[in-house]
């Protein structure tokens, strides 16, 4: 069983007016977890990326990669975290006249910025446990590969992957939102989240993991000479230049317009 649109609508509109009532600390907890969550699913699609294209193919490798990176989404959703890029979808509250801008303004800011200390501390921890010396330096140069290409996209390149990406995400919110039992919500976040990652889209919070990872493999000499890379744009600044700004801002499009406005519009239609 699953709800209709209308249902997936009220349902997520309650969701939004209890989730901008949080307290500050609750929500920074959340989000937090978040990060790590999604954190966690960013680890192991990096390790299968090691070598999955070598037996598998380039495009099908990709769908591997995508389908274990769900892991992250699925720990958000039954866990219960905050994850800034679905909590685009409480612009619906907004629209709905149940949250006001300013409460929207303020989960934001907060679930942004425990997403972002929940993924680097988590970097952090998987740095300092020396997994990134796997098969002979291979998991930390594809890590390093992974986010020296991140750093190199263009704004509209950047900014572009992050609404199709957002597009995705809520879409997968949306489903599990709209099924009825916990095998419903897991394959809801399988798919839409297998398409985002295969297709190469990018996901603003997956990149907090990504890339200060990248920088802080960086640091290493066997990792970088292994590599082949050049690392000039591998760092802080343009990291938030070159990535995390444009993609934060595709994902808030992707998710309030393509999800959140266009069913809401749908949504009002039906009821008129």
């Amino acid at each position: 069983m699953t709800k209709g649109t209308d249902q997936i609508v009220e349902t997520i509109q309650e969701s939004g007016i209890r989730k901008t009532s949080l307290e500050t600390s609750k929500l920074l907890v959340l989000g937090f977890l978040a990060g790590a969550y999604v954190g966690f699913g960013a680890q192991i699609a990096t390790t299968v990326s090691i070598d999955a294209a070598q037996y598998l193919g380039v495009g099908t490798s990709k769908v591997l990669v995508g389908t274990v990176f769900s892991v992250g989404l699925m720990l958000v959703i039954l866990g219960g975290a905050e994850l800034f890029t679905g909590n685009c979808l409480i612009s619906l509250s907004v629209l709905g006249g149940k949250v006001k801008l300013t409460m929207l303004a303020r989960n934001w800011s907060i679930v942004y910025l425990g997403n972002f200390l929940g993924s680097v501390l988590l970097a952090y921890m998987i740095y300092q446990a020396g997994l990134y010396s796997t098969a002979s330096n291979a998991l930390g140069v594809t890590a390093i590969t992974i986010a020296n290409s991140k750093v190199n996209l263009s704004f509209t390149q950047a900014f572009f992957r992050g609404i199709l990406c957002n597009w995705l995400v809520c879409l997968g919110v949306w489903l599990a939102t709209s099924a009825e039992d916990t095998t419903g919500k897991i394959l809801a976040c399988i798919f839409p989240i297998m398409a985002f990652v295969g297709s190469g889209y990018e996901h603003s919070v997956a990149n907090m993991f990504f890339v200060p990872m990248g920088i802080m493999l960086k640091e290493l000499p066997a990792v970088v000479s292994q590599s082949g890379l050049n690392l000039s744009s591998l760092n802080w600044g343009g990291f938030i230049v070159r990535n995390l700004i444009p993609v934060t801002i595709g994902n808030i499009v992707g998710g309030c317009f393509f999800v959140a406005t266009l069913y809401a519009y749908i949504s009002s239609k039906k009821r008129s």
